[in-house]
């Protein structure tokens, strides 16, 4: 990927409510532990791409792309896509804290804000990143759902840069669902894990906003449902040897 190579850290203005010291102790030790859970299990998970080029399209050309995908695929995808110094709009809520300061340890920059208070803010600031050809990203039913629900700001973002929005969704065999209102997930060790990108997404400076969160909406949808039924049909035998799939282990490193 074509990033500024200097590292900058998340200079974010504090919280509007500072947290309390109980606070602060709680998002230090979620934030180390939390950390340490991505790094051992990730370690551990096999990776099966499928559409990959849909993403190397923009690599190869080297362009700022705005990465999409749901916020319960936080754990796994924090893993798979980690230092590539991409900048993650997170809230300022005490969740968004501990989980910026996680995705921080992965080489992310965490950009405090939401589409609700700060969002504007950080919509600015993200804007100037893809200008500058560094790559975005957005959990887009976050921070607080509803779950499955798209929001404007990649529509607004692509909008006003051009830069392409790229869903993806990923989707380990096994794995723990918390009881969050994400129903937030976390890959068992060793699963295989499927990765699947969707079809880019460029709106153009006179597209409807209407129009493109409804075909926005669609495609997220798409790769989520293909994606859940995946494994169900591997186990069937029926798509194991389908042309464009490739396995992916984990210590070996992708051409990005």
């Amino acid at each position: 990927m074509n990033f500024t190579k200097t590292r900058t850290r998340s200079n974010n203005p504090t919280p509007s409510k500072p947290f309390n010291p109980w606070q602060k102790i709680q998002i230090f030790l979620i934030s180390l532990l939390g950390g340490a859970l991505v790094w051992l299990i990730g370690l551990t998970l096999r990776y099966r791409l499928e559409d990959w080029e849909n993403f190397q399209q923009f690599k190869e050309k080297r362009k700022s792309i705005i990465y999409s995908f749901w916020h319960n695929q936080i754990f796994y995808a924090t893993h798979f896509w980690r230092f590539r110094n991409i900048f993650v709009v997170t809230s300022r809520h005490f969740d968004g804290e501990y989980i910026a300061r996680v995705i921080e340890k992965f080489g992310y920059v965490a950009a405090r804000g939401s589409t609700g208070k700060g969002g504007a803010k950080a919509l600015l600031k993200l804007k100037r990143c893809l200008d500058q050809g560094v790559d975005t990203a957005f959990t887009i039913d976050g921070p607080q759902g509803p779950i499955y629900k798209v929001k404007p700001g990649p529509i607004w973002l692509s909008r006003n840069t051009g830069a392409a929005i790229v869903p993806f969704h990923i989707q380990p065999k096994s794995f723990w669902t918390l009881s969050s209102w994400d129903q937030f997930r976390i890959p068992k060790p060793f699963t295989p894990v499927l990765v699947k990108i969707g079809q880019p997404l460029i709106v153009p400076p006179d597209g409807d906003e209407e129009a493109w969160m409804i075909r926005y909406q669609g495609e997220m949808d798409r790769v989520r449902e293909y994606c859940e039924s995946y494994w169900r049909s591997q186990e069937s035998g029926a798509r194991s040897q389908e042309p464009g799939v490739r396995s992916q282990e984990p210590d070996q490193k992708l051409d990005l």
